[in-house]
């Protein structure tokens, strides 16, 4: 053990150096020491003298000031690495991904999604998906209208009808437009709904197609069923209290969507009205339009 002397006091730094060296070696040259003062009466036992005692007590106002300058700039080393990392990995950290469109877990496959099922006493037939254009499926896009959540929104133009959801997300279906889907146009509402309605053709329509007398008001409309025109469901809509004759409907010709047809409203595949029919309650706003430009 170097002999430190009392337990207050620190040993000149050339002290401990030559400790450290042989006693064979001879004494080194003062500009060895790099501007460090060598011990006085070199080679013969150090006697502290009453400089050295000063320098070497700890209770020296400078050398306690530049230890705790020392453990200040230490600590304060630590710290900033220890920030500097922080900061760092907040700078590599990757941008929260965001969700995926047309993924819901609501949402089945298509196969499940259009397969055949039984509903309301009836057995509606699997629709052939893979033989639609895939812009008319049902599915979860961003949402193009600026409408509020809950709203319908269909799009003459596109022939695509859209629900809005939160998130700036809508549900979009495919749609076919009859004539009467071209002929009104603005904001109303959903006023009621009918699982399996009848279907009473309008006297206008009934004047172009004689045929279609024998399901006349006058005679109780055409039975609920797989070849009823409305299909599986029907949303009527009306405005300021008023029926528009307009109507949101089912229909069994899977192949009419995306097209515009000679007679109807606006029809969706009937698994399609279905999946609205249950999304949306009786008062639901609804615009038509046409121009959203969003294919």
């Amino acid at each position: 053990m170097l002999p430190f002397g009392n337990s207050r006091s620190l040993p000149h730094v050339s002290q401990i150096f030559i400790t450290l060296r042989s006693k064979s070696e001879p004494p080194l040259h003062s500009a060895h020491w790099g501007g460090l003062r060598p011990l006085a009466n070199e080679g013969r036992p150090h006697e502290k003298t009453q400089e050295d005692r000063s320098e070497m007590n700890t209770d020296s106002p400078t050398i306690a000031l530049n230890r705790r300058r020392f453990l200040g700039l230490s600590a304060a080393g630590v710290s900033a690495a220890v920030l500097s990392a922080c900061t760092t990995a907040r700078q590599e950290e990757l941008p929260p991904l965001q969700p995926r469109v047309s993924v819901d877990p609501a949402f089945a496959g298509y196969a499940e999604m259009y397969a055949e099922r039984e509903d309301g006493g009836f057995v509606l037939p699997a629709i052939p998906y893979e033989k639609i254009d895939k812009r008319f499926l049902r599915q979860i896009v961003p949402d193009p209208t600026g409408e509020r959540p809950g709203t319908i929104v269909v799009d003459t133009s596109t022939h695509h009808l859209y629900l809005v959801r939160e998130n700036g997300e809508a549900i979009r279906y495919g749609v076919g437009l009859g004539r009467a889907g071209f002929e009104w146009a603005g904001r109303a509402i959903i006023q009621w709904k009918q699982a399996w309605p009848k279907w009473t053709p309008p006297d206008a329509m009934i004047a172009r197609q004689p045929e279609l007398a024998k399901y006349s008001a006058a005679n109780g409309g055409m039975a609920p069923g797989l070849n009823n025109p409305l299909g599986a469901r029907a949303l009527y809509i009306f405005k300021d209290g008023e029926d528009t004759l307009y109507r949101l409907h089912g229909s069994p010709e899977w192949w009419s969507i995306g097209k515009s047809v000679s007679s109807g409203c606006v029809r969706l595949m009937n698994q399609d009205i279905i999946d609205l029919y249950e999304r949306v309650p009786a008062k639901t706003p609804i615009l038509v339009t046409s121009g959203l430009g969003y294919a």
